[in-house]
């Protein structure tokens, strides 16, 4: 059974084969992804990397947790279950139409 781990506290410029070349170094590396923010694609400093095994993904953070890269310190745990979320980011209403409220007169 593959784990899953988060990645944080990256240097922007990490990209997502800087992470698995890092992390193939203890075991084998299902998939490195840096997370980049939705408007500009620039990284968010922090990324996910799936190892193929626990005993891999122990390894990992063993190694990697509180090492430097690029001039920081890592930040390497299990990754928490992905929680679906609802409403907030809802970006349809980024099109000038914004909802005004009557406050009532000014005096």
């Amino acid at each position: 059974m593959s784990m899953r781990l988060y990645v944080g506290n990256l240097a922007f410029q990490t990209t997502s084969e800087d992470l698995r070349e890092l992390f193939s170094q203890a075991g084998t590396v299902e998939t490195a992804n840096i997370i980049e923010d939705y408007d500009t694609g620039r990284s968010r400093g922090f990324g996910f990397v799936e190892m193929s095994s626990r005993e891999e993904g122990e390894i990992a953070i063993e190694m990697f947790d509180g090492r430097e890269l690029s001039g920081r310190n890592l930040k390497v745990n299990e990754a928490r279950p992905r929680v679906e979320r609802s409403g907030g980011g809802d970006r349809s209403r980024s099109s000038g139409s914004k909802q005004r409220f009557n406050r009532g007169p000014r005096w």
